[in-house]
């Protein structure tokens, strides 16, 4: 039987709503729950990159406990969908604009999955945006 780490590759994408959702995603999640640090003068023209935005961002229970829960489901989904068994598997993680919360989580998924030794890219489509 085959390993599925060695047959699935993995992108994982963060992006923002108000410039639409992504086509071509498998698995998409909205973090706008999450705390934002857009209203916060420190951190509004960072990104998630930044560890204080990424710290802002995971500091309640709630983030950590949603981050921890969406790891979890994301190995059971690569697990369990015709996907992990050959093919490319496609993370789509929105926010309101794509630079803070959605770039946080998508980094958690993304050092998450390289840990586990899979094949993974990152991409934050909207990062750059509304600067």
């Amino acid at each position: 039987m085959s390993n599925t780490k060695d047959n699935v590759k993995i992108q994982i994408m963060s992006f923002g709503y108000k410039y639409g959702m992504p086509d071509n995603a498998n698995f998409l999640q909205d973090v706008r729950f999450l705390p934002n640090p857009y209203y916060d003068e420190k951190l509004k023209h960072k990104s998630g990159l930044d560890s204080d935005v990424r710290e802002y961002v995971k500091q309640t229970e709630q983030s950590k406990e949603y981050i921890n829960k969406l790891k979890d489901f994301a190995e059971f989904y690569i697990h369990k969908s015709s996907v992990g068994q050959k093919g490319e598997l496609i993370f789509a993680i929105g926010c309101t604009g794509g630079r803070h919360r959605s770039v946080t989580v998508a980094q958690e998924l993304y050092a998450h999955f390289i840990s586990k030794g899979y094949s993974a890219e990152i991409f934050h489509r909207d990062i750059k945006k509304d600067k």
